[in-house]
């Protein structure tokens, strides 16, 4: 049976995924995970009807929050895991159907009659499950509804998935809010709805921008008030030699338990992907043994783990298909899941340790190497009045914003080859794994302030529009009004609800790469060029001089 996907960047011929994901997710999984997210919607049609009605439940707003984070790309790849989700969420639909029935007969209203998802019976074995895909996954919308109307269905579907990453990151943290779950509800539930419009579909993506800001800052409140403020931090970039376990993913909890469960073990633990930035935090530089990252971006992890000596851990997404030679010594947490792969659900990561352990570690110490992180916005504040008089003389002529997802569709050079060509008198802020791209070559500073700041992880956009608003507010203009260009590439979900975040904030002339999203059709983003004026990467050179047409490093290109 085949499947159809176009959720990432990677997606086959920049079309979609027919009979295998390019991220390794198989088309069984793809469609449990079409069918769990339909199963979804129906939790949504209770609970948003319920909560209009003042009744909520926390285990319902949490089920939904991680159905659409295990839908994620490069997050859940186990159909037994997927086909587990979908037959508890059926439970929680019944519950939200009575929390809601409950709710209207206490108010004396009229119980709706809800059909759809609200009324779907998911099939009781595996293979008549994935039949079901076809009349509830993608194609049959675009079917339904037509390719703009679809696109723009799926525009906020992802916006939510990618939202749904944060919310339940903040949630781990203690970090919850009612306007956020609500708005899970009610636009899962818009997606159900006969009828659908253009104007009520982007408004709705609009809004789950401003709801992912919200969730990105609640998560930036749990990491901080758990883990203090990122401080400007000398990274470690080399191996140290002894036993090892190498944490990729995103979960600080996860690296935080680990930490404390390894200390005084002698082994030693690394970083690896977007969680390069944990070791800026105060919290968690008090264990000596994290001793600094390990590695580049997701893509890869497969040479890259294979290579190093010890055992790892995958928290959260951006899992790749493991390799034999290091497929028993990797184990997953939370969410994440890969069929063989040993799953740690209660952060008891004894068997992380014993593997490790097991390994031969690093046989001796590697040359010193490091680089800076911990530019987030707290610090990047208390310099701010060193950098707006920067501004004023002269001295800071442009800031950039060059971030977002990395990936290993070709093209993505772009952005190492922009990082080097921008002019030595501009900034570069950068975020996510796609700092990876040029995180390591040497910028220099302007007058003390490094030309590189590494804000943190991809959540860390939060930071990124702090430090971009009180900028603004300094120079009495508007985001739009400030030497500021964004330069984004992007890959999943998360991205998706970012660029939704920076847009419903009015922010324009985004440039967007290295391919723009399949699922917006010519129409659909022909709104958003006349609305926003984002645009794709072109060339460094041409990108260049449109930004700034008169400098005279730029000209010389």
């Amino acid at each position: 049976m085949g499947m159809f996907c176009y959720q990432c960047e990677q997606t086959v011929q920049c079309k979609g995924c027919t009979q295998v994901g390019v991220c390794g997710k198989d088309a069984q999984t793809a469609n449990l995970q079409d069918v769990l997210l339909h199963v979804t919607k129906g939790i949504a049609q209770y609970a948003h009807r319920a909560r209009q009605l003042g009744a909520s439940d926390r285990k319902i707003d949490r089920q939904v929050i991680e159905n659409l984070f295990t839908t994620v790309t490069n997050v859940n790849f186990d159909p037994e895991r997927v086909r587990q989700l979908i037959e508890r969420s059926v439970q929680t639909r019944a519950d939200a159907k009575a929390l809601y029935e409950k709710a209207a007969a206490k108010a004396g209203k009229p119980i709706e009659s809800l059909h759809g998802p609200a009324q779907f019976t998911p099939a009781a074995v595996l293979p008549d499950l994935e039949k079901q895909a076809a009349d509830v996954g993608i194609e049959a919308r675009k079917k339904r509804y037509g390719e703009d109307i679809a696109g723009l269905m799926e525009l906020l579907t992802y916006g939510l998935k990618g939202t749904a990453a944060y919310a339940d990151h903040a949630m781990i943290l203690g970090q919850e809010d009612e306007a956020v779950y609500g708005f899970f509800h009610k636009a899962l539930d818009l997606l159900t709805h006969e009828q659908q419009t253009v104007d009520e579909l982007f408004a709705a993506a609009m809004e789950c921008g401003q709801i992912n800001l919200k969730a990105m800052e609640l998560l930036d409140a749990g990491n901080t008030k758990t883990y203090g403020h990122p401080e400007p931090t000398k990274i470690r970039i080399s191996a140290k030699k002894g036993k090892a376990i190498l944490v990729s993913g995103h979960d600080l909890k996860d690296l935080h338990e680990l930490l404390k469960q390894t200390e005084g073990t002698g082994i030693n633990v690394y970083t690896h992907g977007e969680m390069l930035p944990c070791n800026a935090y105060p919290e968690l530089k008090k264990f000596k043994h994290l001793v600094g990252n390990y590695g580049g971006a997701w893509q890869d992890q497969a040479r890259e783990f294979e290579a190093f000596p010890g055992a790892i851990l995958m928290t959260t997404n951006c899992i790749q298909r493991p390799r034999d030679s290091y497929k028993g010594r990797i184990f997953t947490s939370g969410l994440v899941a890969w069929p063989g792969v040993t799953h740690i659900a209660d952060r008891n990561f004894a068997p992380v340790i014993a593997a490790a352990q097991a390994a031969p570690g690093f046989p001796a110490d590697e040359p010193e190497k490091f680089i800076m992180g911990g530019f987030a916005r707290n610090t990047v504040m208390s310099v701010a009045g060193q950098v707006i008089e920067a501004v004023k003389k002269g001295a800071i002529k442009h800031f950039f914003l060059i971030g977002g997802c990395d990936g290993a569709k070709p093209g993505r050079n772009y952005y190492t080859d922009f990082a080097q060509a921008v002019p030595k008198d501009c900034v570069i802020l950068t975020l996510a794994c796609g700092k990876f791209r040029f995180n390591k070559l040497e910028f220099g500073d302007i007058g003390g302030i490094p030309r590189l700041l590494d804000v943190g992880q991809c959540n860390d956009a939060y930071s990124a529009v702090q430090v971009a608003v009180a900028l603004a507010k300094a120079f009495n203009t508007d985001v739009n009004s400030l030497p500021l260009s964004m330069v984004l590439s992007w890959y999943e979900q998360k991205a998706v609800c970012i660029l939704l975040t920076l847009l419903s904030l009015g922010i324009k002339n985004i440039r967007l790469g290295p391919s723009l999203p399949a699922f917006l059709t010519p129409n659909v983003l022909k709104v958003l060029v006349e609305k926003f004026a984002i645009k794709p990467i072109t060339t460094v050179k041409d990108d260049l001089k449109a930004i700034l047409p008169t400098h005279p490093a730029v000209a010389a290109l």
